[in-house]
This record gives structure tokens, C-alpha cells and sequence, in this order.
């Protein structure tokens, strides 16, 4: 047991795992700000657009005592769009600035081909221009 718990505490303590947590976290009080967006303040305005619908009422009776609730699959439709929007962009962020990130190592690494001073152009103009008397003697 005691061998369990010290491979546990390894587990929990590993950098990847802790990260993991905290994005989890930060996932789940992002999706509260997220869902209130789209609850409190785009549906009403979309609900009052359209006719002065309020989603969170807006259902298909199915009897008596059952229906179904179109209105909240809606907002709920509207949340899940925009969370993956803003993780979208979050991903592709990240990805832009690792490829930055590598061009820039990679440049880095690349020997920078040497400028030819104006003295070695000169001499090679001299040199051409002695290939060519030589030619034509």
C-alpha cells in the first residue's frame, strides 16, 4: 500500500498532470463566464430580435406532464459554438507563436551568408577585366 501511495504521489506531482488541473480549473470557470454570456445577455437580445422570444420558455409540448426544451438546446448550441471558437483561437495562437518560435531557432542556427566587402567586388572587377586583356592578347 505504501508503495501505491509513493507512486501516486510521483503521478500527482509530475508537471504535465498539474497543468492538466489547471486548465480543467480554468476550463470550467471559463465555460460559467461563457454560458452566462450566451444565457444573459446574446439571447435575450436574439429572443427580442426575432419577436421577444424567451428561449428558456420556448418548448414542444409533448403531452401533460413532458416536453421538449428547444430553447435551452439552443443556448446550449450557442455556448458550445462559441467555447470551441475561443479554444480554436487559443490553439491556433499557440501553434502561430511555436512556428515563430522554431523560424526563429532556425534562422538562428542557419550560418549567415557573409556580405563581399567593396574591396573584394573591386578585385574581382579587377580580376575579370585582367581575364578578358588576357583573352584578347
Amino acid at each position: 500500500m505504501k508503495k501505491l501511495i509513493e507512486e501516486f504521489g510521483k503521478f500527482i506531482n509530475r508537471g504535465n498532470v498539474l497543468d492538466m488541473a489547471v486548465g480543467v480549473v480554468v476550463g470550467g470557470a471559463f465555460t460559467t463566464i461563457v454560458t452566462s454570456l450566451v444565457n444573459d445577455i446574446i439571447m435575450p437580445v436574439v429572443g427580442l430580435i426575432i419577436g421577444d422570444i424567451k428561449f428558456e420558455e420556448l418548448l414542444i409540448p409533448l403531452g401533460k406532464s413532458a416536453a421538449i426544451n428547444l430553447g435551452l438546446f439552443i443556448q446550449n448550441i450557442v455556448t458550445f459554438l462559441i467555447t470551441a471558437f475561443v479554444v480554436f483561437l487559443v490553439v491556433k495562437a499557440v501553434n502561430e507563436s511555436k512556428d515563430m518560435l522554431a523560424k526563429k531557432e532556425e534562422e538562428e542556427e542557419a550560418p549567415a551568408e557573409p556580405e563581399e566587402s567593396a574591396e573584394l567586388k573591386t578585385l574581382k572587377a579587377i580580376e575579370e577585366e585582367l581575364k578578358k586583356m588576357n583573352k584578347a592578347a
